[in-house]
């Protein structure tokens, strides 16, 4: 671009394939007396420049090399042109200059903060492969040590309470403390399970001896009495519906236990899904005053539609349950600082203020609530709150005795 600029200023016509090169300005032959040859405003240029230039970068006899260059090419015409260039030359080497040592003080740093980057995402193996070098040379981590652990872990069972892994050594005292853990998690399991299936069992034995009972009854009388053979097969259909109900929620809960039941997120309506229960509601049950109180906006939230209407229909069974017979049931819809909620209301028996943190345990009902013409199972509100835990949601409750319940059920803004 210098040539290219510089022959442009020194002639008017510019000839693309010339001879051209630098030379020094010794080489130049000047005639006495021409004053107007490019020779001599070379060398006059050169000799100003040279007596004003100060240098600091480069060796003084480098510096006199590219001083004393020109520039020599040939126009259209083959005249010969000379364009003193030493200067251009010395500015563009101290530019190049400038940029190495820049390229190198990059480079330097760049390598001390890569080093230290990896040494410390390293650091961790550094550490790993320490101590894996310090058991594989250490004398006291040996055979009798491991003999210690299989002894210490063969003593203890899992469902023995208060039973815990010591081994007497200080080395194993992390693996002790994961163990004991581990075991802790272990024996709460089993005692969950064994819970849930001896309440299980009680609650299926039940309708299976009045099925008994009733067949037994039927077996001596009623085969002639028109009365009890009538009274039996109502008594076997509730009680068949019953263990029905029963079952299914166990298989329901079973299932999901073991993460078999998935659910389909996506964007709902909460006003419609609440409107579509509450008209389900007030063509089935024709004994209670159902009211349907939507938000202004419509509700927008996410969630499995399914699931969400059987955590309603399960609110709803609650409440018809324990509501007397002319009350009044509310459905409602709102924003709760900028969260999709829903409520169910009733005007019922209340729950105890010592029952409320217990509502959601399986088999759990409070007393009032356990008379058999109820027919609860106990399972409803864990079932609701395992689908409300899955969608990232929660349960408020508030309840007075004698006056009435409300649940709301707060979801979550964003899709899962």
């Amino acid at each position: 671009m210098w040539c290219y600029s510089a022959e442009k200023k020194s002639s008017s016509t510019l000839k693309v394939f010339s001879d051209r090169k630098f030379s020094s300005v010794t080489s130049l032959k000047i005639e006495e007396n021409d004053r107007s040859s490019d020779e001599y405003k070379a060398t006059i240029q050169y000799k100003e420049t040279d007596k004003n230039r100060f240098t600091f970068i480069f060796p003084k006899k480098f510096e006199k090399f590219l001083m004393k260059t020109v520039y020599v090419y040939k126009d259209s015409n083959d005249f010969e042109h000379f364009l003193y260039s030493g200067d251009f030359l010395v500015n563009l080497t101290s530019c190049l200059y400038v940029l190495i040592f820049t390229e190198m003080i990059t480079l330097f740093s760049c390598a001390v903060s890569g080093a230290s980057k990896i040494r410390r995402h390293l650091a961790p193996l550094d550490e790993l492969a320490f101590k894996a070098h310090i058991l594989g040379n250490t004398t006291d981590f040996d055979q009798q040590a491991f003999a210690e652990l299989e002894n210490a872990i063969n003593a203890i069972s899992p469902a023995k309470e208060g039973v815990r892994l010591r081994t007497g050594n200080a080395e194993m005292i992390q693996l002790e403390n994961s163990i004991n853990n581990l075991l802790d998690r272990m024996r709460d399991s089993y005692r969950q399970q064994s819970r849930f299936v001896s309440d299980a069992s009680h609650e299926l034995r039940t309708p299976l001896s009045v099925l008994q009972g009733y067949v037994n009854m039927l077996d001596r009388w009623g085969k002639n009495d028109e009365k009890i053979l009538d009274e039996s097969i109502d008594a076997i259909k509730s009680e068949t519906q019953h263990m029905q109900k029963l079952v299914e929620q166990l298989l329901f809960l079973a299932r999901s236990d073991s993460g078999k039941t998935k659910l389909n997120i996506q964007a709902i309506s909460l006003n419609d899904m609440m409107q579509e229960v509450y008209e389900e509601s007030t063509m089935i049950d024709h004994k209670h005053k159902y009211i349907f109180k939507p938000a202004k906006e419509d509700i927008q939230a996410y969630g499995d539609i399914s699931m969400l209407k059987q955590t309603v229909r399960i609110l709803l069974d609650n409440a018809v349950k324990y509501t007397p017979e002319g009350s009044s049931i509310i459905l409602k819809t709102m924003l709760t600082n900028n969260t999709p909620s829903f409520i169910v209301q009733d005007e019922g028996i209340g729950i105890r203020g010592n029952d409320i943190p217990h509502v959601f345990e399986r088999f759990f009902r409070s007393d009032p609530a356990r008379r058999k013409d109820n027919g609860g199972t106990g399972l409803g509100l864990s079932i609701a709150k395992w689908i409300i835990d899955k969608h990232g949601g929660y349960f408020s409750i508030l309840s007075r005795e004698d006056i009435g319940t409300r649940i709301t059920v707060s979801l979550p803004q964003k899709n899962l």
